[in-house]
Parts: structure tokens; sequence; C-alpha cells
């Protein structure tokens, strides 16, 4: 009997989370059962729930997760300033001309945003709600046009500074700093991806992404060329400045996210944009995000204690590193839970629940974390797009235009999951695509 309580409490666990709990108060309350009946089966001790205050102060006292509400701040106010507005209209305009050139312009500003805000459901929307009306008012294909956008809206997963790596390199127990810079050439490389292939879709298909009319051009190339460095200098600026001074080793990351609040609230300042409604929404959006993810790893770390008392880390690590093919087996076995539980969980559930039982197997088989948690960031990253749950989906959905019904949606996104699990396997098969720059 004591020997089925961990695996029972897994799928418990699952169970209680596919029928609508709340996953912070369904990890707390079901450990708290589990602990309960272990103690009545003579398997458990209450004593070992001791340790919980120390581990809940352990999180509050986390210097890395303040990198969290910092990035996040940092991206609202961009978003809300309308820094993603300038960029489409004005990378739009510059791409114009080529055969599906605004949805090219969609994947450059996606990947900019991506840096710059790292926030998908901001990127998902202000591209969605600028974007998508005037390529389908251009007669571009409706799943092109929508896929790239939320394809492209995904992109603050992977590249960094994103909060996604922040969240796996604590729990992976490894530096922000190299998650951040394993991470860049595959975030960019991806991005890449996408634009092969809006441009070889475009090309096989000209119906999909006709060039734009020569009226809506800019005449005076030197005007275009002007606006193009005064929309693109302060966000690329701000970006190194983030990102570089993380990967130069002269700032941590949480520092670095600071110095990007301040940045975005002076760039928006520089816009005439910085205002109370701006200062106001953001930190109350911050506020939001940042309780939930606290509320989560609270619960994770509840699930976690329970689960050890049970034996279950031992149950797990004997699965994994005992798999047909060793190293091969355990990455093949973790990438498919991820990204079967993609279609169903959001990533931080994912990230706050499976990592860690994945994280001592990977140890014991002599897996490089840095290059481990690249790899998952990039399986996550297609949890966004995997119909029925992703959330670009149900972001994009609410802004697009009616004609672009929600089996259109899933249509758009299959091709560019396609594309990112084309990406997943380049990371695998090469891993110095990650590991290049650290070493």
């Amino acid at each position: 009997m004591g020997e089925l309580l961990a695996p029972l409490m897994f799928v418990v666990i699952f169970g209680v989370i596919f029928v609508g709990y709340p996953v912070a108060f369904a990890l707390g309350g079901t450990s708290l059962v589990f602990a309960w009946i272990g103690v009545q089966a003579g398997y458990f001790e209450w004593t070992l729930l001791y340790a919980m205050p120390e581990r809940v102060f352990g999180i509050m006292s986390n210097s890395v997760l303040l990198a969290v509400p910092y990035f996040i701040f940092m991206g609202l106010v961009l978003e809300r300033a309308k820094l993603a507005e300038d960029l489409l209209t004005t990378i739009g305009q510059l791409f114009g001309a080529l055969r599906g050139g605004l949805a090219l312009g969609v994947v450059v500003v996606g990947a900019m945003l991506a840096a710059a805000t790292g926030i998908v459901g901001a990127s998902v929307v202000a591209m969605g709600s600028i974007s998508l009306p005037v390529m389908l008012r251009y007669d571009y294909d409706k799943r092109l046009a929508a896929g790239v956008i939320l394809a492209s809206g995904t992109l603050g997963q992977i590249i960094p500074p994103s909060i996604v790596l922040v969240v796996l390199a604590d729990q992976l127990g490894v530096s922000v700093g190299d998650l951040f810079i394993g991470s860049l050439v595959p975030g960019l490389m991806l991005a890449g991806l996408y634009a092969i292939y809006v441009v070889g879709a475009s090309a096989v298909k000209p119906a999909w992404g006709p060039a734009l009319p020569q009226h809506m051009l800019s005449d005076d190339f030197g005007q275009l060329a002007r606006r193009v460095l005064l929309v693109l200098l302060p966000p690329l600026l701000l970006i190194l400045i983030v990102l570089g001074s993380i990967f130069a080793g002269i700032a941590t990351p949480t520092e670095a996210g600071a110095v990007g609040s301040v940045g975005a609230m002076l760039l928006a300042l520089a816009r005439g944009r910085l205002n109370w409604d701006v200062v106001g929404h953001s930190c109350r959006e911050t506020a939001k995000l940042t309780t939930m993810v606290v509320f989560l790893l609270i619960g994770s770390t509840a699930f976690a204690l329970v689960f050890r008392g049970l034996f279950g880390d031992i149950w797990i690590e004997e699965m994994l590193t005992t798999l047909p093919g060793g190293r091969i087996g355990l990455l093949l076995v973790a990438n498919l839970a991820i990204f079967v539980l993609g279609f169903f969980l959001d990533f931080f559930e994912i990230a706050f629940i499976v990592i860690p039982l994945l994280v001592p197997a990977a140890q014991l088989l002599g897996i490089d974390l840095v290059w481990f948690g690249v790899m998952i960031g990039m399986n996550l990253q297609t949890s966004f797009l995997t119909p029925p749950f992703g959330f670009a989906l149900f972001y994009l959905r609410g802004v697009a235009p009616p004609e672009v019904k929600t089996t259109d949606l899933y249509r758009a996104a299959i091709p560019f999951i396609f594309i990112q699990l084309i990406g997943l396997y380049l990371i695998i098969q090469w891993p110095g695509l990650v590991t290049g720059l650290i070493d």
C-alpha cells in the first residue's frame, strides 16, 4: 500500500488540475491529503512538514526570482507605451514591397518584442490587433497571417530575457545568465526558421502573401530610413544594455531587470507616453503575475516535500534512469511528456511540477543542465500553440476579426508547431548551438 502512495499522488494531482481546480491550491491541498493518508498508513511523519515554513521563507528571499517582476514590469511598460505599434507600422512599411513582407515584418518585430518584453500575451495581442486586420485587408491567407502572429508572439519564451528561463534556472539550480546565453542562438534560429517558412510559403503560393500596393509604401526612402532608426534604436539600446550587462558579467539578471524597468519608463517618457495609466496598469499586472508565480512555487514546494516523504523521488529516479537507451531514453520520455502536457497545462505548471522530478535523473546520467534547460524551454514554447488550451490561441482569438474562426487559428498554428519541433531536434542533435557561447 505505502509504495503506491507516491504514484497515486502524482496521478491525483494531475486529475485535480485537469478538472479546473486552481493549480497552486490543487498542489497544496492534495499534498496535505496524502500526507495525512501517509501518516495513517505509517508511511509518513508529520515532522517532515516542519521544513515547510523554512522553504517558504527561502522562496520569498530568493534573489533569482526577484528578476521575474522586473522583467514583467519592463515588458508591460513598453507594451502600454505602444512600442509594438510603432515597430509594426514602421517595419511593415520597410518590408511591405516584398512578397510576404508584412508577415516577415511580424517575425522581426516578434523577435524584438521578445528581447524587449518577453511577455507572450502582450506581444500576441499587440500584433494581432494591429497587423492581422492589415494583412487580411491586403488579401493575406488567414492561416499564414494568424500563424505568424501566434508563433512570433511566443518567441519571448526562448529569446532572453525570458520569464520562463528565469523560472527554469531556479528549478534546475543553474545560473540564469548561462541559461540566457545558451538560449540566444536557439531563439534567433527559431525566428530565422519562421522567416524562411514565410518567404518560402509566399514564393510557392504568391496569393498567400502579396506585396503591399505601391501607394501604401513610402516614396521618400530617406524619411523612412530616419523613421526606422528613430523607432528601432531606443528598444535595441535597451535590449543591449539589459542583455549585454548580463552576458558580460557586469550585472546579475535581477540587477539588469531593475535597470531595464527604469529604461522602459525613460523610453516611454521620451515618447511622451509615460503617465499614471501606464505605470498603474503595469504595476497591477506585475503584482498579479508575480503573486501567481509565488503561490505556484509554494504549492509545488508542498508537493515536493510530501512526494519525497513518500519516496516518490526514488520511484521517479529509478524509473527514468533505467529506461532503455539511457540518456536518449530519458530525453525522449521527458520531451514527449512535456509536449503532451503542453496541450492541457500552462508552462508555469509544467515547470514547477515536472522539472524538479526530471533533474535528479538528468544529473545521474551526466546531462548538461544548462543545455537541458534550453531544450525544455524550446519544448515548453509549443504549449502556447497546441490546442485546445494554447494561451496564444486564446489571446489572438480575443482580438481577431470575426471572419477568422477558432478552427482557422488551430490550423494556422500547426505548421509553426512543426517548425518548433524542428528547432527542438536541432538543439538536441547539435548541443553546441546552446553551449557554444557559454564555452
